[in-house]
């Protein structure tokens, strides 16, 4: 299997396989398949885009391609609302607490590097 050739089936509209998804994700993690690889293929994609079977497949070949926590004492479902951060959130300050006084466990995470874009002001 090699990139060039899952590129060039996205190309042609066609649909990739989950060990293609799996390789495309195990591999840019890692650092063997380029950049400009993995944008050719990002290029594709927005081209002919996804079937939802490819959808899932890349969403948890993702998933598993991190370290990941064990939320299974928290009970059944665990929400989050996913934000960027900075300035321009302002649903998650008032939308968590809701939600968590309603008796739903709430697993919000904040990525260090998320946050509002700094400037010069002098």
């Amino acid at each position: 299997m090699n990139i060039q050739e899952i590129i060039a089936k996205k190309r042609d509209g066609r649909e990739l396989e989950k060990t293609e998804i799996d390789y495309f994700v195990r591999e840019y993690t890692s650092g063997t398949i380029t950049d400009y690889h993995a944008a050719a293929l990002v290029m594709a994609i927005y081209l002919n885009g996804m079937t939802e079977t490819e959808i899932v497949n890349l969403t948890m070949a993702m998933a598993d391609s991190g370290e990941k926590i064990d939320l299974s004492n928290l009970g059944g479902n665990v929400v989050d609302k996913h934000s960027t951060g900075g300035i321009g959130d302002k649903v998650t300050i008032v939308l968590m607490p809701i939600i968590a006084s309603l008796g739903i466990p709430v697993a919000k995470m904040s990525g260090r590097g998320l946050g509002i874009t700094r400037w010069n002001s002098g």
